[in-house]
C-alpha cells in the first residue's frame, strides 16, 4: 500500500519538448503528485500561449524559459537546441533550489540529457526519476531515416540515463522491457505508468456539426503533425477514398507541428482542399467539440522501430470519446485499442483507405467498436489506473 508522503517532499519535473500544462502527461503527473501530498515544481519551455516565466496553477509551481528552435538535422542543430535547454535547466533549477530545496528530479525525455542536472544535484542527496516518454534512438531514426553519429550518441545517452536513474517510469510494457533489457535496470525499479485521458474531462457528446462541411462521414486526426506521424500516408489514403472509392468524407486535422505546411501543400497537390480542414491546435472545450464531431479517428503512424512500441495518445482519446479507430498494425497500437480498432497492412495507404471504407459502410460496427473502446478505457486504461503506479514509483524512489 502506498503511503502518503511527507508534505515537505519536493519534486522538480524537467521537460524540454512541450510547455506545461500543455503536456498532458506531465500535467497529470504533477497534479496527481500534488494531491498526494508532494510539493511540485516544473521547468519547461514557453510556447503555444503559455509564455509567463513563472506562475502557479493548481498549486504547481511552473518555471518557463524561451523556446529554442527545434533541431531538424545535423549535429550542430541539435547542439544549439539542447545546449540552450540545458543552460536554462541549470539556471532555473538553481532558482528553485534557492527558494525551496527539492528532494527528487523527474527528467522527461526527449532528450536523454536531464541526467546532467541529476548528477549535479545528486551530490546534495537529490534522487533521479526518469520518465521515459520516447525511445530517443528510434525517434531519431524514424524522423530522419538514418542512423549514423547522432543515433549512436543517443544510444550512449540513453544507457547513461538508465544508469543514473534510481527509478524509471515507462509509458507501456514495451518501454519497460527496454529499461530492463537495454537499460540494465532492476525490474523492481521500473514502473509502467501509461499515458491516458481523464475520463471526467473526455466525455462523449454531439460535437460541432459545422466541421462536417456537408460530408456524410467526418474523419478526425489529432496530434503532432510531424515527419514521423505518417501524414503523407493519410493524404494518399484520402485520395483513394475520394477519387477511387467515391466516399463522401471530410478530414478534420487538429494539431500543430513542423510538417503542417508540408501536409497542407500535399493536400493541395492532390486536389483535396475541399476535403480537409486544418484547425491548428485546439484545447479544452474547443478540442472536445471537434473530436466529438468525428465519426472515425485515424492514426496513420507508419510501422517502424519507434512507432511499433509507442503508445499513441490520440488513439486513447478517440477510444475515450467512443470513436472507432483505424491505424496500421503496430504492437502497442493493438495493446491499446484491441477490438476498438481496425488494423491496416503496415504502411499501405490503400489498405488504410479500405479499412476506413469498411467502417463507413457499417454504422453498427462503428457503434460497437466505439463502445468497446470506451469500456476498455474505463475498465483498464484511464488515468485512474495509472495514478497508483505513479505513486508506487515515487514510494520506491524514496525508500
Amino acid at each position: 500500500m502506498t503511503t502518503i508522503p511527507e508534505r515537505n517532499r519536493h519534486i522538480l519535473i524537467v521537460v524540454e519538448n512541450l510547455p506545461v500544462p500543455l503536456d498532458r502527461r506531465v500535467w497529470l503527473e504533477a497534479t496527481t503528485l500534488e494531491r498526494a501530498g508532494y510539493e511540485v515544481s516544473v521547468i519547461c519551455p514557453m510556447g503555444r500561449g503559455w509564455d509567463l516565466e513563472y506562475e502557479i496553477i493548481d498549486r504547481v509551481h511552473i518555471y518557463r524559459y524561451p523556446q529554442p528552435v527545434e533541431a531538424h538535422s545535423g549535429v550542430f542543430a541539435y547542439a544549439q537546441e539542447y545546449g540552450h535547454a540545458i543552460w536554462q535547466w541549470f539556471s532555473l533549477a538553481k532558482k528553485v533550489w534557492d527558494s525551496r530545496r527539492f528532494d527528487a528530479i523527474q527528467g522527461c525525455n526527449p532528450p536523454d540529457l536531464v541526467f546532467l542536472l541529476a548528477i549535479w544535484y545528486r551530490r546534495l542527496g537529490v534522487r533521479y526519476m526518469f520518465d521515459h516518454h520516447d525511445v530517443s534512438p528510434e525517434l531519431f531514426e524514424a524522423k530522419f531515416g538514418r542512423r549514423g553519429l547522432i543515433h549512436g550518441l543517443m544510444r550512449v545517452l540513453e544507457r547513461i540515463t538508465f544508469a543514473i536513474a534510481h527509478v524509471s517510469m515507462a509509458t507501456n510494457d514495451s518501454f519497460r522491457n527496454i529499461a530492463i533489457k537495454r537499460g540494465k535496470m532492476a525490474p523492481e525499479n521500473v514502473f509502467t505508468v501509461r499515458s491516458a485521458p481523464k475520463i471526467d474531462q473526455f466525455l462523449p457528446a454531439d460535437g460541432d456539426r459545422t466541421y462536417r462541411k456537408g460530408a456524410e462521414i467526418l474523419i478526425g486526426y489529432v496530434g503532432v503533425i510531424g515527419q514521423q506521424e505518417g501524414m503523407d500516408l493519410l493524404v494518399k489514403s484520402a485520395e483513394h477514398l475520394v477519387n477511387t472509392l467515391g466516399a463522401s468524407v471530410h478530414f478534420l486535422i487538429i494539431g500543430f507541428g513542423p510538417a503542417r505546411n508540408d501536409m497542407i501543400r500535399d493536400v493541395a497537390d492532390h486536389s483535396l482542399n475541399d476535403h480537409f480542414t486544418f484547425t491548428g491546435a485546439l484545447y479544452g472545450q474547443d478540442l472536445l467539440d471537434a473530436l466529438n464531431a468525428i465519426d472515425i479517428g485515424v492514426a496513420p503512424d507508419p510501422k517502424n522501430a519507434m512507432n511499433d512500441i509507442s503508445t499513441m495518445n490520440k488513439v486513447m482519446e478517440y477510444m475515450t470519446l467512443r470513436k472507432p479507430v483505424v491505424q496500421f498494425d503496430l504492437i502497442e497500437g493493438r495493446a491499446s485499442a484491441g477490438p476498438a480498432s481496425l488494423y491496416a497492412e503496415p504502411n499501405d495507404p490503400v489498405d488504410f483507405a479500405l479499412k476506413i471504407q469498411m467502417l463507413i459502410d457499417d454504422p453498427a460496427i462503428r457503434d460497437q467498436m466505439g463502445d468497446e473502446g470506451r469500456k476498455r478505457v474505463l475498465d483498464r486504461l484511464s488515468w485512474a489506473h495509472s495514478e497508483p503506479q505513479l505513486l508506487a514509483a515515487y514510494a520506491r524512489l524514496f525508500e
